[in-house]
């Protein structure tokens, strides 16, 4: 479950904390398993089972942020009435900003401590989701009366001694205390040695007077292998080994360097003769490689001949290639002149083509001769008056010569 240091400062927060979403993540479809969300919410919506990092974000996982959406307030809105608070399931063409402040409000309502805003849920996956989700299913798993309990680990029976199987040295004051230990545990199974040389001492004393003669065994040898097995574990030093003991690490190492020698003559042989192999193999390579060469020398020599005469064709196809251009631009520059002048003798021809200057030409010729006309009647007009006073004036001179010698 998540706890408030997950939603902390990266600076505040140890090097797996980018791995708790994960481990929040798995505990979360634990939970939904115990509160049977495949029959209550897959079955009845129709969607596949979440996967174990399905509400996680990570760029190395696929996501697919409507659909997260979607499955986590579905899930929400199912946590809740499962909590035992009515919450009314939400539909794609809800508002997404009221329905997550609705589920950060009904998380508040269970005495959860939420600070951070409702648009770290828009996504529909990363901490902050799981977290929301982790918090809701602890509720409806407590209003369900679940408990987590301790686990019971099944008891093994395990040696607590067993016999050194190595020649490891140990040292002799271990051996010692450690015999003494046993010597005290098992007094009786041990055999009184005391005794034993007490009874002997005591029958060789009264047999010192006998003649000493051959003594043989009387022992069943079947009976004296049964007792050899029975009395064999008591003869057994069982010590504990002590992984603290240099000696045990130091011939450790000596096996290590022994296994490293020999896997390294091993390779050596191999590495060896894969490097002898692929000599000859680079040998067979130029030796091909020169033959080759030996029997394409013509084909190598028709080659650069054809590759310079390609050189020479290029050269002198960008040679007409620039000629082209040149002579391309020349040709432009005329196809704007005459196009200029085609259009000078279009504009021409239509201003003379044009009938209207001609009408105002006759139109102006028949003012000017009416004009002439009413200045031929004004001249005649003026003649005629110059010939009538030209006319008087003669009439008054010819008076006057007549009269004035008469003394009129």
């Amino acid at each position: 479950m998540a706890d408030e240091g997950t939603r902390r400062g990266d600076n505040d927060r140890g090097p797996g904390a980018a791995y708790q979403v994960f481990v929040v993540m798995e505990g979360l479809l634990e939970k939904l398993v115990l509160l049977n969300y495949e029959e209550e919410v897959l079955a009845k919506h129709n969607m596949k089972n979440l996967s174990s990092h399905y509400f996680v974000s990570s760029p190395y996982l696929p996501s697919n942020s409507g659909e997260q959406f979607y499955m986590f307030t579905i899930l929400a809105a199912w946590l809740i009435t499962l909590a035992g608070k009515p919450f009314p399931e939400p539909c794609e063409y809800d508002e997404p900003n009221a329905t997550m402040s609705n589920i950060l409000a009904e998380l508040r309502s269970f005495g959860v401590k939420v600070d951070f805003p409702p648009s770290k849920l828009k996504s529909g996956s990363g901490e902050y989701v799981c977290f929301v989700l982790d918090r809701l299913a602890d509720e409806a798993l407590r209003r369900t009366g679940f408990t987590f309990r301790r686990p019971k680990y099944p008891i093994e029976d395990t040696e607590e001694e067993f016999v050194m199987e190595d020649d490891a040295e140990l040292p002799l004051s271990q051996v010692e205390e450690e015999m003494i230990e046993e010597s005290d545990d098992e007094e009786e199974n041990v055999m009184d040695l005391k005794a034993r040389q007490v009874r002997t001492t005591h029958s060789e004393g009264e047999s010192s007077s006998k003649p000493s003669d051959i003594l043989e065994s009387t022992v069943d040898p079947e009976e004296w292998k049964l007792e050899v097995e029975r009395v064999l574990p008591q003869l057994k030093v069982t010590i504990r080994t002590d992984n603290k003991d240099w000696r045990l690490h130091v011939d450790k190492m000596h096996q290590h360097r022994d296994g490293i020698e020999s896997s390294f003559n091993e390779a050596k042989g191999y590495l060896h003769k894969l490097h002898q192999d692929i000599g000859k193999t680079l040998e067979k390579v130029r030796s091909r490689e020169q033959y080759i060469n030996k029997q394409m020398d013509h084909l190598i020599q028709e080659y650069r001949s054809a590759h310079a005469k390609l050189s020479q064709v290029k050269e002198r196809h960008q040679q007409a290639s620039r000629g082209v251009a040149e002579k391309a631009r020349v040709l432009a520059e005329i196809s704007d002149e005459l196009d200029e002048v085609k259009r000078e003798v279009e504009e021409k021809g239509n201003s003379m083509s044009d009938g209207a200057p001609v009408v105002k030409l006759k139109q102006s010729l028949t003012q000017l001769k009416q004009e002439i006309v009413q200045m031929d009647l004004k001249i005649g007009v003026v003649e005629h008056r110059l010939l009538h006073s030209a006319a008087k004036h003669k009439s008054n001179m010819a008076w006057d010569m007549h009269v004035a010698p008469l003394g009129l």
